[in-house]
């Protein structure tokens, strides 16, 4: 369930901020150069990463003044009045003394807050943070200022659209779920005049002079093939922030809620609390699976011959995809006329596909849909392997035209959701042992 947003005054200022969590430390996290906290709860990888934090944590989220749900600013904030907004967020959630998580260039403001406010800062973790952005004399590990202005001109000029998405997160840079949702993100994260105005700041940020005032415990995060700062600068601050432990991880992602999201979490959660919890398999998982195609295309592709029905494809593919951005699915695979997704919850599954339905209407296409959760095996590369994803697919070939058809298992975890459904009996499912109740999600 997404937390309730409420607003903390700083100044004439009102800053947006969220609380998650009952651990026994408060945790802070100042984000990156845009957020948007409602939006935010839309990405299942993102929604994960809060949600394990605030499972050792009473979590406090914000987004900064100038973006997301805080009131607007005639320019960026100076680094001052981020640490205001700051305390001023602390206070209203009624937290003494926190821990403090910058990510890449939130670190500004953690750093200089616990520089100032030791009594308030338990400690302060940083990850992917650059005490500076740009290389000076003395500090050959920033970018190129020409390299780095002609990066932000193309982010700006292409804002809104996902752009930029390859270099914050290469590993997932062709994901056209997370695409749709970094597009999003940046559209409610900030306009582009802020944007611009958040990158042309960015060249005068240093903070190499303060580093030596941080006397709090601190933990430095970094992967190694990280390709907007590099790992140099995460040495940099182990050196000059005194007792700082730094852990270089595996990885090349700068995006903080993809790659390896476990190895980055276990290491704060033992740093905040002294342990860390026992392993487990992150490839086996319980999942949501959802298949939807359209139903009688091969018919209709030999009706309408081969041109008409590629630009009648394309067009299914666009709106299911706009649907699981909307919903918080993965898009797994695509195959001939359908696609396969995969949810956190069976809820959104099924509106997902209730919602697709609707949408291909004007294409004058029905689809078909099959919903079930069971436990599945986790490729590389993103697929899905398992039992429950050959069930999920026989569930969708026993659906009608127009009908979102689920397993027993769906109906029993939505109870209370305000979903109903028609009993279609049990049924043998090719290739699947034994009989399985399903049901059709009534209109």
């Amino acid at each position: 369930m997404t937390p309730t947003t409420r607003y903390a005054r700083s100044g004439e200022l009102a800053i947006a901020y969220q609380v998650l969590g009952s651990g026994a430390l408060d945790l802070v996290l100042a984000p990156g150069f845009i957020s948007n906290l409602e939006w935010g709860w839309q990405e299942p990888g993102l929604r994960r990463y809060l949600e394990r934090l605030a499972s050792f944590s009473r979590l406090i989220l914000f987004d900064k003044r100038g973006t997301g749900l805080s009131d607007p600013g005639a320019g960026p904030a100076t680094l001052e009045e981020r640490v205001d907004d700051l305390r001023a967020v602390m206070d209203a959630a009624g937290s003494e003394r926190a821990a403090v998580l910058g990510i890449s260039e939130g670190g500004s403001m953690a750093m200089l807050f616990a520089a100032q406010h030791p009594e308030r800062t338990r400690a302060l973790v940083l990850y992917a943070t650059t005490p500076r952005f740009t290389a000076a004399p003395g500090y050959p590990w920033g970018s190129d200022p020409a390299a780095m202005a002609s990066l932000l001109d193309r982010l700006v000029d292409n804002w809104g659209t996902g752009t930029g998405l390859s270099a914050w997160a290469p590993s997932r840079g062709h994901d056209p779920a997370l695409r749709a949702f970094w597009a999003g993100y940046q559209r409610l994260g900030a306009s582009p005049g802020m944007a611009r105005k958040l990158f042309d700041m960015y060249a005068e940020i240093d903070l190499r002079d303060i580093l030596g005032a941080i006397h709090v415990p601190t933990l430095i995060l970094h992967r190694r093939a990280d390709h907007l700062i590099r790992v140099e600068v995460a040495r940099y601050l182990a050196e000059h922030i005194r007792g700082a432990r730094l852990v270089e991880l595996e990885g090349e992602d700068h995006l903080y809620f993809t790659g390896d999201i476990d190895a980055v979490l276990g290491e704060i959660e033992e740093f905040l609390t002294g342990h860390r919890p026992a392993a487990v398999s992150a490839d086996r998982v319980l999942a949501t699976v959802l298949f939807v195609d359209v139903a009688g295309s091969t018919a209709l592709a030999a009706r309408v011959g081969d041109e008409v029905w590629a630009s009648l494809r394309a067009g299914f593919l666009d709106k299911v995809r706009r649907e699981l951005a909307r919903y918080g699915g993965t898009e797994v695979d695509v195959a001939g006329d359908g696609l396969f997704a995969a949810f956190t919850g069976p809820a959104r599954a099924i509106r997902c596909a209730l919602a697709v339905r609707d949408a291909v209407a004007d294409l004058r296409l029905e689809v078909r849909a099959g919903v079930h959760v069971g436990e599945v095996q986790r490729e590389d590369g993103g697929g899905y392997s398992g039992l429950a994803v050959h069930i999920g697919a026989r569930i969708m070939a026993e659906a009608e035209p127009g009908e979102v058809l689920v397993s027993g298992t769906v109906k029993d975890l939505v109870v209370g959701s305000g979903l109903t459904f028609t009993d279609r009996g049990a049924r043998a499912l090719r290739g699947v042992p034994g009989s399985w109740p399903l049901f059709a999600v009534a209109a």
